[in-house]
């Protein structure tokens, strides 16, 4: 365990200082869409709907964790692919749950400042209902987890082209035709039954139940359906890894 936390501290300093000129880049971006989503999708919204003002303000959020985790993640990792820095460093003797775990810090902090954003100007802009339970911290981890360990086994196996556009479709889905700043019933009933399934409802209703828990109800199904997708992305990716060696 003291060799995997040396190991493990390392890395995290290793891959910090790769992108420390990228890194503030990568946050401003991030903020600047989160507050996108607030400012410019709040001007359609009737501000006296205020089911509609709750999922906007809780959704922009649950978009900052989830376009850092399955857009900027394989971006990064397919460009670390194609300049060989990763294959470099799975040649070290390190272990690579190591490497992974490091990797997964480095994107859940620079999703942070867009996510601390969008709560602050949705509270401004809506004044609407935010009031974060206990759940908050270990929901936004999961959901950052989640998307992140998803973003990551789609780079590590889909060639660097195949990946990025991967990524770019899934910010579309994830902004344009998921129930994340709007409810489900809006949706065709085939749409909403595959939203079931899929992890991004569940992350914006883990999301919403975490920081407005008067306006939105319990979710089922929703931490059982991360945590398994979140397991699975965790373990692909360290298998692909693995046979990488």
């Amino acid at each position: 365990m003291t060799a995997f936390l040396r190991a493990y501290g390392l890395l995290l300093r290793w891959q910090t200082g790769r992108l420390v000129t990228l890194i503030p880049l990568l946050v401003v971006v991030q903020a600047l869409l989160s507050s996108g989503v607030i400012l410019g999708l709040g001007m359609l919204l009737n501000s006296q709907d205020r089911q509609a003002v709750g999922y906007l303000a809780t959704g922009a959020p649950t978009v900052a964790l989830i376009t850092v985790g399955l857009v900027v993640v394989p971006l990064q990792v397919s460009d670390a692919k194609a300049e060989g820095s990763i294959e470099f460093l799975w040649a070290m003797p390190v272990p690579r749950l190591a490497y992974l775990f490091a990797d997964l810090t480095l994107w859940l902090l620079v999703s942070l400042p867009g996510l601390a954003l969008s709560l602050i100007l949705a509270k401004l802009r809506f004044d609407s209902p935010l009031e974060p339970s206990l759940m908050a911290l270990p929901t936004i981890l999961l959901v950052a987890l989640t998307a992140t360990s998803i973003g990551y086994a789609l780079a590590v196996s889909l060639s660097p082209v195949l990946a990025q556009l991967a990524a770019q479709a899934l910010v579309f889905v994830v902004l344009m035709f998921s129930p994340i700043n709007y409810p489900s019933s809006r949706l065709p009933h085939w749409a909403a039954a595959v939203h079931q399934v899929l992890p991004f409802q569940a992350m914006g209703d883990a999301v919403r139940y975490a920081i407005a828990p008067l306006a939105f109800p319990a979710p089922s199904h929703t931490y059982p359906l991360l945590v398994l997708y979140c397991l699975v992305g965790l373990i692909f990716t360290q298998r692909v890894m693995n046979r990488s060696h």
